[in-house]
């Protein structure tokens, strides 16, 4: 599959090689017994694998990152190939198209992705008729934000608006305050600006017979002393965890030619480029906070022994998302066996990430 998504990609772009993976897990959600035909083959199953983590169960620490099912629509068939547990999202309020195409670009030479596309979403309501399906034995978690039209000071409406329609149907809440591609101009990074947003949210949790954990998804980007505050902001409030990092805008060493670059213009990177920042950003919040809160450690995770190296970072959970992309359907299961295997075994499990060059 990965390798028929590049060629598509090589074609079509990298969008539209998205929107084909999308299709095909819609199909195989409709087939009887396609999902679990799709356990079968890439899932990887062990007692070990199992972690107890702010109050919910996840069958194994690998999830896939926001941004994949934007809306929704297909976490089912995707937690059949193996993850623990699946984010959507980003889900804003109202329906929006995110920044003109073509906006998402494949950088081979990098093993990254750069992502331009903004915050498309459907709008919460149609997500809502999305998660409403029984979804029983998967964890799904929720990425919120604000409509990139919202001003400011009437951003925490819009997370409290998508918080309070979505909540008894998501396991956990992922407060968006990440850079992205459609309003690089608000990125709250103040005490008073991240509680604005917060406050509503813990004060509607409170009136609620069931607990819905709330994390903070923070950026790459920030200055280690931001991601101090960051993190005694958790320490200080009724925050369950944060989720370190999101895609960066500020890559390091990338060998994609500077035109290429410049042709496909601004935006987020996310893959190899982003691993060291990734992991240090996670062992700086677990030593801030001391171990006592999880992390969900994202960026750059193309391998098992990354995987590795961002637990012993201090990341209690981690996602995925552009090593999936290259890798292929059974990635999650191939990072689960990776984490099971003796160390000497581990380093030979999915390290290939490099794509055939010629099929891209």
């Amino acid at each position: 599959m990965a390798k028929v998504l590049r060629l598509i990609s090589s074609i079509f772009g990298a969008e539209r090689a998205h929107s084909f993976s999308i299709m095909m897990l819609r199909i195989a959600d409709r087939i009887p017994l396609a999902k679990w035909f799709l356990r079968k083959i890439y899932a990887t199953e062990d007692k070990a694998l199992e972690r107890e983590v702010f109050g919910i169960h996840f069958r194994n620490p690998i999830g896939l990152a926001a941004g994949y099912d934007r809306n929704g629509e297909v976490y089912q068939p995707l937690s059949a190939l193996g993850f623990g547990f699946i984010e959507i999202g980003t889900v804003t309020p109202r329906p929006q198209q995110g920044n003109p195409k073509p906006r998402i670009f494949a950088l081979p030479d990098d093993c990254a992705i750069l992502n331009r596309i903004g915050l498309a979403s459907k709008g919460f309501e149609e997500v809502l008729k999305n998660v409403r399906k029984e979804h029983k034995g998967i964890v799904l978690g929720c990425n919120i934000g604000k409509n990139s039209v919202t001003p400011p000071e009437e951003a925490p409406m819009d997370y409290l608006r998508v918080f309070r329609n979505l909540y008894q149907y998501i396991d956990y809440f992922a407060v968006n305050v990440s850079y992205n591609t459609t309003h690089k101009q608000y990125v709250p990074r103040t005490r008073e600006s991240i509680m604005n947003i917060l406050e509503p949210l813990f004060d509607f949790r409170r009136g609620q017979n069931q607990y819905r954990p709330i994390l903070l998804k923070i950026s790459p980007d920030l200055t280690n002393e931001e991601i101090d505050l960051m993190t005694d902001i958790m320490v200080d409030t009724p925050l369950d965890g944060i989720i370190a990092t999101n895609a960066t805008t500020h890559p390091k060493g990338l060998t994609t030619p500077q035109e290429v670059l410049r042709k496909n213009g601004a935006g987020a990177v996310s893959g190899s480029p982003l691993t060291e920042r990734a992991i240090e950003v996670v062992r700086r919040v677990y030593e801030r906070c001391n171990g006592t809160y999880p992390i969900i450690g994202v960026g750059g995770l193309m391998t098992g022994e990354d995987v590795k190296r961002m637990m012993e970072a201090g990341a209690t959970l981690v996602q995925v998302y552009t090593g999936f992309v290259y890798n292929g359907a059974g990635f999650a299961g191939d990072l689960c066996k990776s984490l099971l295997a003796p160390k000497e075994v581990a380093e030979e499990q999915v390290t290939d990430s490099t794509p055939q060059t010629n099929n891209q």
